[in-house]
């Protein structure tokens, strides 16, 4: 059996790499990293598919171009050989842009127009929008054209607190995690009738590569800590378990849901 996980060489993605591979599932993962941090990457994943003898297929491509996901989808079923082997297609991508929403008070009245500085353009909510939310239809799609999944798949999406709250400089980001629960109620209804499970997993504040991106990350951090009733922050093996729960049998009946791994943060 298949994983296909998009986003997969940090943070939640490469977390669910290392878990699903020891307990016995085939990978193929998806990223873009140069080709100096790729040479790393490709050693551990060697290093792990050895470990739990299983394969793991690496690609550097653009997930988010079509031609690149229509490359992909050709060499991943050459290379299985098989039909309905995706048990699980995990969406990790994240990919946006964190800028305000306008120019702030403290420029200069005479400093020039808002367009000469750094705010959230019309363009940067959609490319956002699309990396971390739209993108995921796309690949469920091609995916289904080539009866690649399984009769008992898990499609599985990571959203945040952030898309229910303010925090700086996150509006694009907030605007695409709120578009992917919206597009997971209806995936999870329009699927079903093709046997796919379709949740989203909301992690609690979670240090990470793209955590360190939005401008009030330390901040974050801090309350993270402070609030959560288990005393520390989540870890990205936190949601790699929780994803590997949602591919077991007995996880069958969860269709629809945003589920909270967050050590009960979210209840503060």
């Amino acid at each position: 059996m298949w994983s296909v996980i998009l986003g997969g060489s940090s943070g939640f993605g490469l977390a669910a790499v290392e878990k699903l591979a020891c307990h016995g599932m085939n990978i193929a993962v998806l990223y873009r990293e140069t080709a100096v941090a790729e040479r790393s990457l490709k050693e551990k994943f060697s290093s792990i598919a050895a470990a739990f003898d299983i394969t793991i297929i690496p690609f550097n491509i653009n997930a988010l171009d079509e031609a690149a996901r229509i490359s992909f989808i050709q060499q991943f079923s050459s290379m299985t050989g098989k039909k309905h082997c995706v048990r699980l297609l995990l969406h990790s991508i994240a990919r946006g842009n964190v800028k305000p929403l306008i120019v702030s008070q403290d420029v200069p009245q005479d400093a020039g127009r808002e367009e000469n500085y750094e705010i959230l353009s019309m363009e940067d909510i959609q490319l956002t929008t699309y990396a971390m939310a739209t993108s995921l239809l796309d690949w469920v799609r091609s995916l289904l054209r080539e009866e690649l999944f399984h009769a008992d798949a898990r499609i599985i999406g990571l959203t945040s607190e952030g898309a229910h709250k303010y925090w700086e400089g996150y509006a694009a980001v907030s605007i695409a995690k709120a578009s992917l629960e919206s597009l997971t109620t209806y995936m999870a209804i329009e699927l079903s009738k093709y046997g796919l499970k379709t949740n989203l997993i909301q992690a609690g504040i979670t240090d990470t590569p793209s955590l360190k991106k939005i401008p009030a990350s330390k901040k974050l951090i801090d309350v993270s800590i402070a609030r959560n009733p288990l005393g520390r922050m989540t870890k990205p093996e936190d949601v790699a378990n929780v994803i590997y729960l949602l591919c077991t049998e007995e996880a069958s009946w969860i269709n629809g849901s945003v589920i909270h791994v967050d050590g009960g943060e979210h209840c503060l």
